[in-house]
């Protein structure tokens, strides 16, 4: 499946933010102050084909070559993991709560 390009405001459903899309060229689809995301797309990035529709909680954190950082989320409902590359104005203290090296 072809990644979807959505630039789209949203309320957090987990600490009510407004999260604004990124102006860098890069897509959100995580709240970049508590981490979460949500359940919405199903195939691929963008598809918004998910019937699942819950929270997915940040995890962990892992380094992967060339996309770097990435934030591990698993939905609180189904288990589906989703990996997604950390945000330039995500909170670094709730990242490295994830992954202590982060910023080593």
């Amino acid at each position: 499946m072809p990644f979807i390009p959505r630039q789209e405001p949203f309320t957090c459903e987990h600490c009510g933010a407004s999260v604004e899309p990124l102006v860098s060229g890069s897509y959100r689809n995580h709240c970049p102050h508590c981490l979460y995301s949500k359940h919405v797309d199903d195939r691929g990035p963008g598809d918004r084909g998910s019937s699942c529709d819950s929270l997915m909680e940040p995890v962990g954190v892992d380094h992967r070559g060339a996309k770097g950082w990435m934030i591990v989320h698993r939905c609180v409902t189904c288990g589906k993991t989703i990996t997604n590359k950390v945000a330039p104005d995500d909170d670094i203290a709730e990242i490295s709560k994830l992954h202590p090296d982060y910023l080593k």
